[in-house]
């Protein structure tokens, strides 16, 4: 209803500004200019006539001369005028009904046919959670000021700042995402979940200090959820900033353990566990070696298909090492793999990758020449 107004006034402000040349009448400007010469001419007359330079019978016969030529171009002006009067006001008529009638019935056509002038109202979550191909042509700033649009007039909406708080953190306005996520909590109650978004977004304030009142907030979350595992690990992220390691590596311990062997988030976990000395280096993707299960596995396959699982397990860890080339166990356990398997030249192409890829560590680099040689690829 106020944006049909908003539209409507628009239209009559432009109508107005199309209208408003066209009642003016036109004038013109050079008849105006012929009359005003001769009327100079014999205000010219009159004063030589007064200063004694021209004869009183030759300004007599100059007067009438001017005087005739300026009734000839009164009555041409006349005469214009009126035959050009009916003209120009049917134009002026035709003009103001195209403008008051056609264009906005053409207007009103158009949008009838290509517009959605009953398309439903879409809900605000389901406009943020649309797919990516509908989102790729808008604006994430654009998006986002309708979202606050919104909110500005609907501030108890709890699932609208829901949406935008994320946002707000990963366009780095920690303290909007703090004011949105303290709004979520007290419009839609409390779960582990919004706990612990709440405390990670103190914890960004704080430049990744986990202060007082975020670790406030992971506790509940744990106590709401002892499983949650952003509550866990920022939890043992500040036992390690209080001087507390054991308590950290105890903390990341478990959630190691409980963790699906897919988490993405087990890396950064085994990152922070072996910081505080909780665990050697072992990076996510590493082999593991091969469980109970896995040999009584391997036992009930052929040859050619034990030969197929070896070779799989090659090959993955040949591509993690392609990106990541610092472990040097890693290297050495490959080029032994390929030995094993009969393919020396890939063997020896692993040791030069090693070499390449450790090049700036001579202790490391000495250990891969010293793997080399004990298995015959020093030539």
């Amino acid at each position: 209803m106020i944006l049909g107004a908003i539209l409507a006034l628009m239209l009559a402000a432009a109508v107005f500004a199309v209208l408003w040349p066209l009642s003016r009448q036109p004038r013109d400007e050079n008849a105006d200019s012929d009359l005003a010469v001769y009327r100079d001419q014999l205000a010219e007359i009159e004063r030589d006539k007064a200063a004694g330079t021209i004869m009183p019978a030759e300004a007599e016969a100059a007067r009438i001369e001017v005087s005739r030529r300026l009734i000839a171009a009164a009555d041409a002006q006349e005469t214009i005028a009126a035959d050009d009067a009916a003209s120009r006001t049917f134009r002026r008529r035709a003009a103001a009904v195209a403008v008051l009638v056609i264009i906005p019935a053409a207007a009103t056509l158009l949008y009838l046919r290509f517009g959605s002038p009953q398309l439903p109202g879409q809900p605000l979550a389901a406009r943020m959670n649309a797919p990516q191909d509908q989102l790729q042509d808008r604006s994430i700033d654009t998006l986002i000021a309708r979202v606050e649009a919104h909110l500005a007039q609907n501030p108890n909406d709890g699932k609208g700042w829901e949406v935008i708080a994320p946002v707000y953190l990963r366009l780095n306005r920690i303290e909007d995402a703090v004011r949105a996520q303290r709004n979520v909590l007290s419009l839609l109650g409390e779960s582990a979940p919004r706990r612990a978004d709440l405390g990670e977004a103190l914890t960004v304030q704080a430049n990744g200090v986990v202060t007082a009142d975020a670790k406030q907030e992971f506790e509940r979350a744990a106590k709401l959820d002892g499983n949650d595992p952003r509550a866990q690990f920022y939890l043992g992220l500040a036992a390690e900033q209080d001087g507390r390691g054991k308590d950290a590596a105890k903390i990341w311990r478990a959630l190691i353990a409980k963790a699906p062997a897919d988490a993405p988030w087990l890396p950064t976990v085994r990152e922070a566990l072996e910081r505080v000395g909780g665990e050697e280096a072992a990076p996510a993707t590493a082999p593991r070696g091969p469980s109970a299960a896995d040999v009584a596995a391997a036992s009930q396959m052929t040859p050619a298909e034990r030969s197929e699982m070896i070779r799989g397990m090659v090959d993955r860890l040949a591509a993690r090492l392609a990106q990541d080339g610092s472990d040097v166990e890693g290297w050495l356990r490959l080029m032994r793999a390929y030995v094993v398997l009969g393919d020396r030249d890939k063997a020896r192409t692993a040791a030069d990758d090693a070499r390449r890829a450790l090049k700036d560590t001579p202790d490391l680099l000495r250990r891969i020449d010293e793997g080399a040689k004990a298995i015959g690829l020093d030539g």
